[in-house]
């Protein structure tokens, strides 16, 4: 087509573009004014400001009023790329990480704060004595005739004299658990401690113990409530004690005048108190008591005591946690509340919702002071990523594309009742996609006023069907306790069936030569077949109605039988409901159902079913201080297309947006063959499930990786690294079989047939575990080739990968391999004619039966 000049050809060339979007037609003269004349005008009406914790920013309206549907703004995007590039990118374009860096807000303190130096330079030139001469002054001009609050924090204080009345030590270098016990506990009257970040906390358990022996009226240690805590600890949290007003020992001040209180993360066991009571509280109206375990209290006990605040309307909880699993019982049982974790009470009991929880921290990259500007990027980039995917009249792109709105697309936040919209969209000005230029584009849904903060929804669209709040923990600190809880219940259901395993029957004839001797008549749409299958006994036919064996890489399903004229009479070389095995997601389910969770299959979650569970595992891996390094796999693409490793769980979920994955544990520790990863390709021939006769070539191939395996950060984005799949586009490096064997028992003192046996146990399981749990899969016109894959770890374990259908065996038409079990060589041209004599002429040449 030629330049698009016209509203008309606009629409007609970009048309799907634009239903897409949702833009308001109205607006599509609006855009293509724009983009013809390239006009990005958001600057004129918005304007981006610096969020409190100077950590994020956030878009804010300039313009007087922008009406809902008034105008649509054309957004640049900063920083396209395929995942596999981008460390790469960001290390070779010039400026990149600098400015995804500032845009992601993750380059301060890379290069120091010149004003923070000054002042700590300036605080570190107080000696302790002058420190303590001032706040005597400071505490005298308060009118207090002692120093009763005392700050030393972050001084380089280390085991010198502690003869001070010491209050905050935080960020020190104090290393003597006997110094620290014998000054503080000269403190008798002393009501919080606080020795935060001192190497000393990691040499002592008995130090906590003898301080508060010896300080009995300690409230506070560490920032965590002792068993003594009263008055005083309440009063601190609740704003009525601190440097200005410390308090004393007679606790003469008042908690009447409190209204908030924020008890959060203060290791709270037992709310019961004296102190936390309405004598002393009565005008509290809100209370957050979220990270504390209250195990010394019952849920009713809970209850009891904060039905006992008439004021208390606003409360914030761990759910699942110390008031139970669902907020609708908590509503029920404190129906004063009018905000429960910062929810309308009365939008929570209308939706039945369980788990609430609107006020969620974001999910701020946490990087490590010795990263690199590209590893601070490539931690923090999932929060501002999306993607889009290109296709042609012809096909689909296999490899998503991620990309990086500008600074001012960059600033909106997120919220769920948002008023901006935001679509990617390709304009293509010659009417062909050579010509396209890639935009977002935003525009008002709601009427926004100005000062406003421009919002849109970050997963819009997406819906609880498709677990959206388990997806906003990509961006946000979810409750953990919640998907923990929902972790251990999906651990402790029982996902087996104790299913005992098939009995080996007598493999039955399954020949089908005709009786007058005839050859058998195979359509196939496969070259090798076509090359490589040349015995007598078989001949290829174009015409598929007349073919006793039709041998495809299509589904055959009903539709295409009626399209093509196929009967019930013919062979196919596929099962009923092979899916169970073939589809990866459903693979880990057949096994999880027949066995629950055999040691040879990695931990494995489907997304778009067990989000929830998987992230719950995430979690308490993460608490435990274990590897959290994982694979993401699509359903059903092979050669490790749009397949990632990663142990950021905000990419792990954002990933989803590509098309439905499994999230498999990632075996860190593999087997290596001279410092390489790699992994092994079995062929197995199915001729029945009921019963089942399943048949193992006697040749396998080992598929290498190119690089040596290492599990430093930027490998994973080295295909060749990580990945064994060299066939298509890459350097191949053959292996033959027998030889990898000899070097491998070698390099590792392990005997091969001895790891065989396993294999073949496992692959057997395998198919087992599809013929118990899918009897439905037996077919008596049905036989099958499929490629198993294994890895081996550590251990020499076998794990499964996957079960491939109708296989590429270029390799075993190519190379000529000896056998393992001494039966002479396999000719690479007559593999498939193996392969059809076992399947089709009940032979058993070069297999074994499993």
């Amino acid at each position: 087509m030629a330049k698009v000049e016209r509203l008309e050809d606009f629409v007609e060339v970009h048309g799907v573009l634009l239903a897409a979007s949702g833009l308001p037609q109205k607006l599509y003269q609006r855009l293509f004014d724009k983009l013809a004349s390239d006009t990005l005008d958001g600057g004129a009406h918005f304007q981006i400001e610096p969020c409190d914790d100077g950590r994020r920013r956030k878009l804010v309206l300039t313009s007087e009023s922008l009406p809902k549907d008034s105008d649509v703004f054309i957004i640049d995007h900063a920083w396209t790329f395929r995942l596999p590039d981008a460390y790469k990118q960001l290390q070779e374009i010039p400026g990149l990480a600098e400015r995804m860096g500032s845009l992601m807000c993750v380059d301060i303190g890379l290069e120091g704060n010149a004003e923070e130096e000054e002042v700590a330079e300036n605080h570190e030139e107080l000696s302790v004595d002058q420190m303590i001469e001032n706040e005597t002054h400071y505490a005298s001009d308060k009118g207090f005739d002692s120093i009763r609050w005392l700050e030393l924090e972050s001084l380089g204080i280390d085991d010198g004299s502690l003869d001070l009345l010491a209050l905050s030590l935080i960020g020190n270098k104090i290393e003597s658990v006997d110094l620290v016990i014998q000054e503080v506990t000269k403190f008798k009257n002393l009501k919080a401690l606080w020795l935060n970040d001192n190497p000393v906390l990691q040499k002592s358990e008995r130090m906590a113990d003898e301080i508060l022996q010896g300080c009995p009226s300690l409230e506070i240690y560490n920032s965590r409530f002792t068993p003594n805590y009263g008055l005083w600890a309440l009063g601190f949290c609740g704003d009525i004690f601190g440097k200005d007003n410390p308090g004393c020992v007679e606790q003469e001040q008042s908690l009447c005048n409190i209204t908030s209180l924020d008890l959060s993360n203060r290791s709270i066991y037992n709310l019961i108190n004296k102190a936390f009571s309405v004598q002393e509280m009565p005008l509290l109206s809100q209370l957050n008591i979220r990270g504390n375990p209250l195990d010394q209290n019952s849920v009713g006990e809970l209850f009891e005591v904060l039905k006992l605040f008439p004021s208390l309307s606003s409360l914030e909880v761990d759910i699942p946690g110390p008031l139970g699993n669902s907020a609708v019982e908590i509503l029920e049982s404190l129906p004063n509340l009018s905000l429960l974790n910062g929810v309308d009470t009365a939008k929570i009991l209308e939706n039945g919702k369980h788990v609430v929880d609107s006020l969620l921290p974001p999910r701020l990259p946490e990087p490590n002071p010795e990263d690199c500007l590209a590893d601070r990027v490539l931690g923090a980039m999932w929060s501002y990523l999306m993607t889009y995917r290109l296709a042609d009249e012809e096909k689909i792109d296999e490899t998503s594309l991620w990309y990086v709105m500008d600074e001012l697309g960059s600033a909106l936040g997120h919220s769920d009742e948002p008023n901006f919209r935001v679509a990617p969209f390709l304009f293509m000005p010659s009417g062909n996609l050579g010509s396209a230029v890639s935009y977002s584009i935003m525009w008002p849904i709601k009427t926004s006023q100005r000062g406003d903060e421009c919002t849109r929804d970050f997963l819009s669209g997406i819906g609880e069907d498709k677990h959206r709040s388990a997806r906003l923990t990509a961006w946000f600190h979810t409750p953990e306790n919640y998907f923990i809880h929902e972790f251990e219940k999906y651990q402790q259901k029982p996902k087996a069936k104790a299913l005992a395993s098939l009995p080996l029957k007598p493999f039955v004839s399954r020949s089908i030569r005709h009786s007058d001797g005839s050859p058998l008549l195979v359509h196939t749409d496969l070259p090798q077949v076509e090359e490589f299958l040349t015995r007598p006994e078989f001949v290829l036919t174009n015409e598929p109605k007349e073919a006793d064996i039709i041998w495809t890489s299509m589904q055959v399903d009903e539709e295409l039988k009626k399209a093509v004229g196929l009967t019930d009479d013919q062979y196919i070389n596929q099962f009923p409901f092979e899916a169970c095995l073939v589809m990866k997601h459903h693979l880990a389910e057949t096994i999880q159902r027949a066995y629950g969770s055999p040691e040879w299959l990695q931990p494995t979650y489907n997304l778009e079913t067990h989000l929830t569970q998987f992230i719950g595992e995430y979690c308490v891996r993460k608490r435990d201080h274990l590897n959290n390094l994982w694979i993401l796999k699509p359903w059903n693409m092979a050669r490790t297309i749009d397949t990632s490793i990663t142990d950021n769980l905000s990419a792990i979920i954002r990933m989803m947006e590509t098309g439905p994955k499994i999230c498999q544990k990632y075996i860190e520790h593999p087997a290596l063959f001279n410092g390489k990863k790699f992994d092994l390709r079995y062929i197995v021939l199915l001729r029945s499930i009921d019963p089942l006769e399943i048949y193992l070539t006697d040749i396998f191939w080992v598929r290498l990786s190119n690089n040596p395996y290492s599990l430093e950060k930027h490998s994973f984005f080295e295909y060749e690294t990580h990945f064994t799949v060299m066939n298509y586009g890459r350097k191949l490096n053959h292996k033959p079989t027998l030889e990898f064997v000899r070097e491998f028992e070698q390099e590792h003192n392990v005997k091969w047939l001895d790891i065989h046996e396993k294999v073949k146990q496992l692959i057997r399981q395998v198919f087992e575990a599809a013929a118990l749990v899918h009897p439905e899969m037996q077919s008596s016109k049905s036989r099958a080739i499929y490629g198993v894959d294994v890895m081996l770890d550590s251990s020499f374990q076998p794990k499964i990968l996957e079960v491939t259908y109708c296989p590429d065996c270029m390799r075993a038409c190519t190379y000529d391999m000896e056998t393992m079990n001494g039966k002479g060589v396999v000719k690479g041209r007559d593999f498939f004619n193996y392969v059809f004599g076992c399947l089709f002429l009940d032979e058993t040449d070069h297999v074994t039966p499993l």
